[in-house]
């Protein structure tokens, strides 16, 4: 089983929302979503990461149409929530809700094969550009979810840890923060993440301290799911 990763599919099939306004790289979307993914090579036997930003939706019910589109592609998935899918409900409403062959990840971790998967949305940390008091509650909420996720996924004694971050660990000027602090702390075999959009790449950092970054945002992949791991 192979492992891919792409954030950020935005679609929205009860009130569709065109892409193209955030820039030339959505010209196509949503349909250039459901391409990428044919193209990619992604088989049944393969699992892909979706952190966040998956559906416009505002409601469970809406986004179903969604998930169910996503659900169809070829692999297993596994979800972790964005900042704007509002429509995510408990964690124990949408996992019943879910089809089959894919999971949700909210403070917790997950094992299938010898991987854990683990993470939370993240957000605009200090040393970011107009970051507000507001943003410092979220974001120190966010990193006590984030270290629950990682000691969660620690108990289940994987040979491999991935995380999923909906934002990046760093500040945008790549400063460390306590997401940074907390991947030196236990050191996951890598992460992937998304969230920026119209931003170069090459710029952005490939690793922190000996652990992979992924940027898998979809329209930075040109809608084609990113392989990370040969097996997991």
């Amino acid at each position: 089983m192979r492992l891919f990763a792409i954030a950020d599919p935005h679609l929205s099939q009860a009130q569709p929302k065109p892409m193209d306004v955030f820039g030339g790289n959505w010209t196509g979307h949503p349909q250039a979503f459901f391409d990428g993914w044919e193209m990619s090579g992604v088989t049944s036997e393969d699992l892909v990461l979706i952190p966040g930003d998956i559906s416009w939706a505002m409601s469970l019910e809406d986004a179903l149409l969604d998930l169910r589109a996503i659900a169809a592609l070829s692999g297993q998935k596994i979800l972790s929530r964005g900042n704007h899918d509002y429509w995510w409900p408990s964690i124990s409403k949408l996992r019943s809700s879910l089809p089959s062959g894919m999971y949700a990840l909210q403070n917790d971790a997950l094992k299938l094969g010898d991987t854990a998967f683990c993470g939370t949305r993240g957000w605009t940390c200090p040393d970011s550009d107009g970051y507000t008091l507001e943003d410092e509650k979220i974001y120190k909420r966010e990193l006590e979810r984030f270290r629950l996720s990682l000691q969660a996924a620690r108990k289940l004694e994987a040979a491999r840890t991935v995380v999923l971050l909906h934002y990046p660990p760093t500040a945008s000027n790549l400063h460390p923060t306590g997401f940074t602090a907390l991947l030196e702390e236990f050191r996951p075999t890598c992460v992937v993440y998304g969230h920026l959009h119209g931003v170069n790449p090459e710029r952005l950092l490939k690793e922190w301290e000996g652990v992979p970054l992924h940027f898998v945002a979809a329209d930075a992949l040109r809608f084609k799911p990113k392989l990370i791991l040969e097996r997991v």
